[in-house]
């Protein structure tokens, strides 16, 4: 028999977990699902089958029959399976120019260079006085030229006009007549003798940067300073690596999405939720709708071909429910009926087994999340995580080792995710972790990846932070800082013939 891998992704052993046929090593595409007559919906709920709901169990698919009328076994990829082939189905989208109020964050496609010099002309960085000459000076009309002993007004930032030696501060020169009663400026306030010297206060054209120097180099993630200093080079846009625009379509008459839901009801949990966390992993969500339950619904939702749409065309729409196989789960119907495949059928984990990963003739992925929503925030992070990350150029997002902090019995033939805390350095799981519940992934410091041959106490178990959170500790580290440090061995005095001389310590 094969062991399964710590991260779960080895297979299992066949017959495992209730006499199932295991997990595929390897699998890299879920089966297509059979043909559906027309006005049929897909296959329905299997009463002995947990997972023909949005709910989470440790029972495989085993719902449908093939078209020869042998019973159909779906057989889930594995976490790690899943995670790989969500980030290599993906090849990144290209870059393009967006506006630079839309450029914060992003990573920049090729280096920016000055357009012209900059500042690209001599301007005055004091409001006072351009003056050519010694004082007194005559005044003249703004920007005009100034001949010998003239001055005009001028403000911080404007163009230094042809002639002007220099700035004269305000604070440093006043108004007065000169013999004949017209008015000039001299100086006064806080002048000193030989104010002001030629080049006071003027910032030379060129000075921060000649035009064709490389301001900001390509690969840098900007910040809003960068955006203005692309602003003050004259750019209008700017490069950057794609990004994945999301499409969030979420479904389920029952949702309510304000109020204390009444029984029957659910208040919805994705809609405060997804879009910013689409954000932290990396995609950019362009529009959110509500669809109900059925088929004509969902349908729409996924064709999406409205030219009039204000919004550019999805790279990537993520669903909530309907992923389950129950009269009122549509997802795969739709996809067949678009003319897509499924990439990813079922993830042999908890929770959050349901999810599936499709791509549409058009190119579009379909990321169809569990209706509950700690189920729908773990596929999210399995599936979702690395698809945007691929399509951003962007790594597949690290997984880190933490000590676990209790045994965690074996679940074979699934990889299980449990949100934990972090106590006294160890991985404890964290409760109120339903597939419905929130509680626990809210306090939760990060996911921990548990094996299907479980933890047992003190072993190092692979997990990974929170889109949200803060990176997870360095075990070794935590092992190094809490290591005590060695004792030094008392010295023995060294061997004398005669009396130790202490005086000197008496001083």
């Amino acid at each position: 028999m094969t062991a399964a891998a710590p991260d779960g992704s080895g297979p299992t052993a066949p017959g495992s977990d209730g006499g199932k046929d295991g997990l595929r090593e390897g699998f890299t595409e879920g089966p297509a699902d059979p043909p559906i007559p027309a006005g049929q919906d897909p296959a329905g709920p299997d009463p002995t089958d947990p997972d023909s709901t949005d709910e989470d169990s440790t029972d495989e698919d085993t719902a449908g029959q093939d078209t020869a009328g042998e019973p159909h076994r779906h057989l889930a990829h594995t976490w790690q399976e899943a995670r790989q082939l969500a980030f290599d189905c993906a090849v990144p989208i290209p870059a393009a120019p967006v506006p630079l109020r839309q450029a914060l964050g992003r990573t920049l496609a090729a280096d920016i260079v000055a357009l012209q010099d900059m500042p690209h002309y001599a301007s005055s960085a004091m409001d006072g006085w351009a003056v050519n000459g010694s004082g007194p000076w005559i005044l003249a009309e703004p920007n005009q030229l100034l001949a010998p002993h003239q001055a005009s007004p001028i403000a911080t930032g404007g163009l230094i006009p042809a002639g002007a030696k220099a700035v004269l501060r305000s604070e440093s020169g006043i108004i007065d007549a000169d013999e004949d009663g017209l008015p000039v400026l001299k100086l006064g306030g806080n002048a000193k003798p030989g104010d002001p010297r030629n080049g006071d206060h003027i910032r030379k054209a060129g000075e921060e940067a000649a035009a064709g120097d490389v301001l900001i180099k390509g690969g840098t993630v900007l910040n809003p300073a960068h955006l203005a200093l692309a602003a003050l080079a004259g750019s209008d846009t700017l490069p950057v690596l794609g990004k994945a625009l999301v499409r969030l379509v979420f479904t389920g008459s029952e949702v309510v999405t304000s109020g204390v839901p009444a029984p029957g009801q659910v208040r919805d949990t994705f809609g405060p939720q997804l879009a910013a966390v689409v954000g932290m992993l990396g995609g950019i969500c362009t529009e959110e709708v509500k669809i109900g339950d059925t088929y004509a619904e969902w349908l729409a939702a996924l064709e999406d071909t409205d030219p009039a749409a204000e919004n550019l065309p999805a790279d990537v729409v993520i669903t909530t429910g309907g992923t389950g196989r129950s009269g009122t789960d549509h997802l795969r119907r739709s996809v067949t009926e678009l003319g897509g495949r499924l990439l990813i059928d079922g993830v042999a984990m908890r929770p959050g087994h349901p999810a599936v990963l499709a791509e549409l003739p058009d190119g579009r992925y379909i990321l169809g999340l569990p209706g509950n929503p700690l189920a729908a925030m773990m596929a999210l992070s399995t599936i979702g995580a690395p698809l945007l990350a691929a399509l951003g150029h962007g790594p597949i997002p690290p997984l880190g080792e933490v000590p676990c902090g209790s045994t965690i019995d074996a679940d074979p033939g699934r990889t299980r995710l449990m949100p934990f805390r972090l106590l006294y350095g160890m991985a404890s799981p964290a409760q109120h972790t339903g597939p419905g519940m929130m509680r626990g992934l809210a306090a939760a410091d990060g996911v921990l990846v548990v094996p299907p041959h479980g933890v047992q106490l003190g072993e190092l178990v692979p997990a990974f932070a929170l889109p949200w959170g803060t990176p997870l500790p360095d075990p070794a580290a935590a092992s190094a800082a809490q290591k005590p440090a060695a004792k030094r061995t008392a010295r023995k005095a060294a061997a004398s013939d005669g009396p130790v001389d202490w005086s000197a310590l008496l001083g």
